[in-house]
């Protein structure tokens, strides 16, 4: 089966804006390393995000907060080295730009400068205002994040959806026109309710990708491990598996052993 490919070299901010104004969907991945974004990146992947999900996927942490600056930065230069076509999207992880505008912009300055990624994303809304401006003056693209924030998880006490009280959901709407007000390229929505997010999609100019926020915004974003079903075990009511390679890996990992452990691996062409 071939592979889509949009017509772009190079995915800017500016395309992601046109493919919106055209009506064309963009994919979004994450990516950790340097083989697997080769892979995504090769496969017509419009933005691969650096996501602090790599505290999880990579890592083993139960949540995204222990992740620190210079490992955000260690997995992106990794990204950014294999793509050659996708933007490359890197997450700030916690306690990076929160409350203090000045260390925001420093965080954001170290991404870009010793990873070379295209852009960063912080979560949150009108608390974060300061921060983002701040960064947005030194020429840096910012995505925005809004409806379930992983960072505040101890918040919320859940990772259930979010903005399904008429409350939430007005300072949701208030805070995506914020973002898009103050110069954000991009804004991902995660677990809301689809009709809500449908309605951020229309309501703003600039792109919306969703992750269990329905299809009516402008893209996807998932994590890979998720999406190609080596995390087996979480099985969220949005992620649909494109692939079971937890089965594969443990199917080969099994004929290995025994190839090994019989004698017959390896074999006289596989040998000096």
């Amino acid at each position: 089966m071939s592979v889509h490919k949009s017509e772009f070299k190079r995915i800017t901010t500016h395309v992601l804006l046109e493919m919106k104004q055209q009506g064309n969907k963009i994919a979004m991945l994450t990516a950790y390393d340097y083989s697997m974004a080769h892979l995504l990146d090769a496969g017509g992947v419009e933005v691969l995000l650096v996501g602090d999900s790599a505290s999880n996927v990579m890592a083993g942490h139960e949540t995204t907060l222990p992740i620190t600056l210079d490992q955000m930065i260690y997995h992106a230069a990794s990204v950014v080295r294999a793509a050659k076509r996708s933007l490359v999207v890197v997450d700030m992880p916690f306690g990076s730009y929160q409350g203090n505008s000045s260390e925001a912009l420093r965080s954001a300055i170290r991404i870009m400068k010793e990873s070379g990624g295209h852009a960063v994303k912080l979560e949150g809304g009108a608390e974060i205002k300061e921060s983002i401006q701040r960064i947005l003056t030194a020429g840096i693209p910012v995505m925005g994040h809004l409806g379930l924030t992983p960072q505040s998880i101890y918040k919320f006490g859940t990772y259930t959806v979010r903005a399904k009280e008429e409350a939430e959901a007005q300072k949701l709407l208030e805070d995506a026109q914020l973002l898009q007000d103050i110069g954000c390229f991009a804004l991902v929505l995660e677990k809301i309710p689809a009709k809500l997010a449908t309605q951020v999609a229309q309501q703003l100019q600039i792109p919306v990708i969703g992750i269990g926020a329905g299809n009516g915004v402008d893209g996807q974003v998932l994590v890979s491990h998720d999406m190609l079903g080596i995390t087996a075990e979480f099985k969220p009511r949005f992620l649909r598996r494109y692939a079971e390679l937890s089965q594969v890996i443990t199917d080969a990992l099994g004929n290995y052993i025994a190839d090994v452990k019989s004698g017959d691996f390896p074999n006289a062409k596989e040998q000096y």
